[in-house]
């Protein structure tokens, strides 16, 4: 679903702003809106990379999370069970085969596959 015109993803950061507001671009409504995090600790953080997208910027190579267990899980299998993905972080621990804990670029594993899904996750340099 596509944001009202008067909201602004700031490509400084990912904040979200209300340009209706005085001063929006000194207030954000949300700072961690839409940016890619390298390491995922909170929901928001994880909400935060889905929303960035599966492509890396700049370079757009394209990206995968590494799951508790040390699994691969592409971005259509998290949106998917995105549910039973944000349950998993009300566990205290991190090793859980349904929480993200990292998001890494697929350079060159033409092999690699979704966990969940048995899909494979695109390479940057392992293509025909």
């Amino acid at each position: 679903m596509p944001l009202p015109q008067h909201f602004f993803i700031s490509d400084d950061g990912g904040a979200l702003h209300d340009t209706r507001e005085p001063l929006w671009s000194s207030r954000p409504l949300r700072t961690n809106y839409c940016r890619s995090h390298a390491i995922i600790d909170t929901v928001e953080d994880l909400k935060s990379t889905l929303r960035h997208g599966e492509y890396a910027i700049p370079g757009g190579y394209p990206l995968f999370f590494v799951m508790g267990d040390g699994g691969a899980s592409s971005f259509e299998y998290v949106r998917k069970n995105l549910r039973e993905v944000m349950e998993a972080f009300k566990d205290a621990h991190r090793h859980s085969p349904m929480r993200p804990v990292e998001v890494a670029i697929n350079y060159e594993d033409g092999d690699l596959t979704c966990d969940g899904s048995g899909a494979r996750i695109p390479s940057a340099y392992a293509e025909d």
